[in-house]
């Protein structure tokens, strides 16, 4: 089985599911996102963001390929580009932090091993690049898979509660942690990366 992991750019952005190319959740503010939704331009605006990331901040994601078929993908970036990160009670993400936004692998791929070396990926490029973390904005009430990923599932893989809140935590992992994780978490990583396998649900904050 060959697999790889390559940078998310413009070039391969369509090797992500559908409904997560063209999801805007996290890249525009809940009215420009609802706009962006009504006028039927999420994925232009979805390719918009990564552009400007991109080119101001550098790579903004990871695609996992088995055999060249893509199989899943992690999509994380500051805060100060991530405008719904502005809408959670429990903002802002640490200065010395990257927020995860999202992150999937197909259910027929799960159990590989892949979500491991994917995050530990992300972590040695963000620690590159002079990082410490990775926070996320957790669901304390998570039902059914959503943009926000659940916080149960978060704390199981080794995020740790930074604050609180009932319905919507700031959860941080140090990056050197991601590094040393083993074959035992592969089950709550399994559980985490499969949480947004379904059509996502937008609710309100």
């Amino acid at each position: 089985m060959g697999r790889r992991l390559a940078p998310l750019t413009l070039d391969n952005l369509p090797d992500l599911p559908e409904r997560c190319r063209s999801c805007v959740f996290w890249e525009l503010d809940p009215v420009r996102g609802a706009a962006a939704v009504k006028a039927g331009r999420p994925g232009a605006e979805k390719e918009a963001w990564i552009s400007s990331v991109l080119l101001e901040w550098g790579s903004c994601g990871r695609v996992v390929y088995v055999d060249d078929v893509p199989v899943g993908f992690v999509l994380y970036a500051p805060p100060a580009y991530v405008p719904r990160a502005a809408s959670f009670p429990t903002s802002p993400v640490s200065p010395d932090a990257v927020q995860l936004m999202t992150a999937l692998i197909l259910p027929g791929y799960q159990g590989q091993g892949l979500g491991r070396v994917m995050v530990q990926t992300v972590a040695k490029d963000l620690l590159s690049r002079g990082f410490k973390a990775i926070e996320a904005f957790g669901d304390a009430r998570w039902k059914e898979p959503a943009c926000v990923l659940p916080a149960d599932h978060l704390l199981a893989v080794g995020f740790k509660t930074v604050r609180t809140h009932p319905s919507h935590p700031r959860l941080r992992l140090e990056l050197r942690t991601a590094l040393s994780w083993k074959e035992d978490v592969e089950l709550a990583l399994d559980r985490l990366l499969g949480a947004v396998q379904k059509e996502p649900v937008l609710r309100p904050l």
